[in-house]
């Protein structure tokens, strides 16, 4: 299943890429399900993030190996993190951080673009909704955090 979302920010792709800290990472963890990071590297290949969602009295373990880092001929820049151990229903994850060059804003576009399979098409529909939730949630926050400077 394919999901893609576009926030518009006012700061340029290379300062918008350094932004994505350990704290920028904490303050995008929607409240539910409740979020504790166990580990955060970077965004550079070879980074690892690994987390634990807190569902009630079960808790998932998710990590994710940044695999791909750059700057596009364009002075867009990205990074992609892939998922090595996933809570279920998750079998796959693959989620491309791409800051696009927005000459029109003078500034960039965060383009959210993931790829997600469960163990059937019918599940991916149905958790489709949650997941469009959980990453519209950082809307909001990346425009607060990539204001004008």
């Amino acid at each position: 299943m394919h999901l893609q979302l576009r926030t518009p920010v006012y700061q340029q792709p290379l300062q918008v890429f350094m932004g994505f800290t350990r704290d920028l990472f904490l303050r995008l963890a929607p409240p539910f399900p409740t979020m504790r990071l166990l580990r955060f590297d970077g965004c550079t290949p070879g980074d690892r993030v690994e987390i634990e969602l807190l569902v009630g009295p079960a808790r998932f373990r998710w990590t994710s190996l940044i695999t791909e880092a750059g700057q596009l001929p364009d002075g867009s820049m990205y990074f992609i993190d892939e998922g090595q151990e996933l809570p279920r229903p998750l079998r796959y994850w693959r989620h491309r951080h791409l800051i696009e060059h927005n000459p029109v804003r003078s500034g960039s576009i965060i383009v959210d673009d993931i790829t997600y399979r469960t163990s059937s098409r019918l599940l991916d529909l149905l958790i489709y909704p949650l997941m469009w939730a959980q990453f519209a949630y950082r809307k909001p926050i990346y425009r607060r955090t990539f204001a004008r400077l």
